[in-house]
């Protein structure tokens, strides 16, 4: 049997981007290649905040995908663009607004675009990451009747947008990274006719990991919180520190917050803050390994990879109680605890320093849950049977 030939298209990719869709879209691309020949149709952007083009235009391979890189048409300012949006969508707007918002949100490249309208004919499936960004917007409906959206949803405003709620309605299927993700979206949209798939990620971990290595190479000893991730208020870290410091300003403990990622604002000058910013893979598992508690401080997140790869080390995940999806992941996996405001916070933390049988109970049950719940061989074969599905196998 011919393997299908499969497009993916992702608004950034490569070794250097870090976000937790775009490292979800490489890790899917890497894994089907097993099973399909796998193309990226991406921009030459690394970061969201500018759309600047880094990557030269072109064709290349990484890591056995076929990489198609096109151009973002125009950068943005992103904080005049996070201005614009917040004064947008607190007002009324139209479809055609809507979808103006969205082009200049971007990252819109109209060379991205034209080819996947003349790519069509050549692929078996085209599966889209991400339904906030103008790549999948403007470039789904293009192939519609190939396409597989991972939406990466969030319970936000923007999901309540007309334009976007049409937008779930066009693909072929749709594939959500938990339960949560798709209740969400069902409620939401009101796509629910739409063939839908729970489908993760699967998980890997280096052959060597090492705690001590870590805390060796940074010059840390004892006890740590650790966020990794885009440094940024969108995932909530400005009341992250602001808790953090309210809490050693009141117990005093001998704790450290480690934050591993780049910042894109200043950060507070606290003797146990210690940012380290982008980390190399096995720096940020042997971090994982090292931490007394991951913790992921986001309203939003429709799958938290950082979540799922710290309960693979056996370490105990802290979350926030307003978002639905990593609130469930814990409760299924009774690997870690959650707040939503301050006091349960400090309540966690004393809890979780003070009892080390607990943390050692949450962070082995957290790992059995990754381990049985996040199979590559069980992700590879449900997208397997969606591209037959597609192709009328």
């Amino acid at each position: 049997m011919i393997p299908p030939r499969v497009a993916i298209v992702v608004q950034r990719y490569g070794v250097e981007v870090l976000g937790g869709a775009e490292d979800a879209a490489r890790a899917l691309a890497e894994h089907l290649t097993a099973v399909a020949d796998v193309h990226v149709i991406t921009t030459c952007a690394t970061q969201y905040t500018t759309w600047a083009n880094v990557y030269p235009p072109g064709v290349s391979q990484l890591s056995g995908v076929t990489v198609h890189r096109f151009p973002v048409d125009r950068p943005r300012d992103w904080q005049q663009a996070y201005q614009n949006a917040g004064r947008f969508w607190q007002q009324t707007h139209t479809l055609i607004e809507e979808m103006a918002w969205i082009q200049e949100n971007g990252p819109f490249s109209a060379t991205l675009l034209h080819f996947i309208h003349q790519a069509a004919p050549d692929f078996d499936a085209f599966v889209f990451f991400t339904y906030l960004y103008a790549s999948t917007f403007f470039g789904l409906p293009l192939v519609a009747a190939k396409a597989v959206l991972v939406p990466t949803a969030h319970d936000e405003p923007f999901l309540y947008a007309d334009a976007y709620r049409l937008l779930f309605h066009l693909p072929r299927h749709i594939v959500y990274l938990t339960e949560a993700e798709r209740d969400i979206v069902h409620r939401v949209t009101g796509n629910g006719r739409v063939p839908h798939t729970v489908a993760a990620i699967g998980l890997n971990a280096p052959a060597d990991v090492s705690a001590v290595r870590f805390c060796q190479k940074y010059g840390l000893s004892g006890d740590f919180l650790l966020y990794g991730g885009r440094i940024v208020p969108a995932k909530n870290v400005p009341e992250l520190l602001e808790f953090f410091q309210r809490y050693q300003a009141e117990h005093g403990r001998d704790l450290k917050l480690v934050l591993m990622g780049h910042s894109d604002f200043p950060l507070p000058p606290h003797p146990d803050i210690v940012p380290i910013g982008f980390v190399s893979e096995q720096d940020k598992f042997d971090a994982l390994k090292a931490a007394t508690a991951v913790i992921q401080p986001s309203h939003y997140e429709s799958l938290s990879i950082i979540i799922l790869q710290a309960w693979l080390m056996g370490t105990p995940v802290i979350v926030n109680g307003h978002c639905a999806v990593t609130k469930q992941q814990c409760r299924r996996s009774h690997g870690g605890l959650y707040y939503s405001q301050y006091d349960e916070f400090a309540a966690i933390l004393n809890r979780l320093l003070d009892d080390a049988d607990l943390r050692a109970a949450l962070g082995c049950q957290g790992q059995q849950f990754a381990q049985t719940t996040y199979s590559w061989d069980t992700i590879v074969a449900q997208y397997t049977a969606i591209f037959a599905e597609l192709m009328g196998n």
